[in-house]
């Protein structure tokens, strides 16, 4: 009786761990970005892109949910505004001064010409 009391416990904490990893490993993946993601938004860094682009997915990936926070024109959805912007290619990032950057560039490089901080953990 003892023993399958020992293994109940044990299998209950062991549970209530797995639950704890697993919901700040989500909080984690999901949030950790928010402050950079919006400081690009406060410099007036924007990303233009297509859904069907796969390197506009991975920057995208990048940012996991904190990519809500980035602005972004869906070039396919609004091509005058892409035209008028000079887009040649997905993705493009264009900076509040005109710079443009066309193509996959990273957080890192993103961070380091926006001025933007990543969090530690992403350096």
């Amino acid at each position: 009786m003892k023993n399958k009391l020992y293994f109940a416990i044990l299998g209950i904490g062991v549970a209530a761990i797995a639950v704890v990893i697993l919901l700040y490993s989500q909080q984690s993946k999901n949030g950790n970005l928010d402050a950079f993601a919006r400081c690009l938004a406060d410099k007036s860094v924007a990303m233009y892109g297509a859904d069907w682009c796969l390197r506009c997915q991975n920057e995208k990936k990048a940012f996991g949910d904190s990519f809500r926070f980035v602005p972004y024109v869906e070039c396919p959805d609004d091509p005058q505004k892409c035209l008028a912007a000079g887009i040649n290619g997905y993705p493009t990032w264009i900076f509040p001064d005109g710079d443009k950057l066309e193509g996959e560039q990273g957080l890192e490089k993103l961070s380091l010409l926006s001025g933007c901080a990543l969090p530690n953990n992403k350096k």
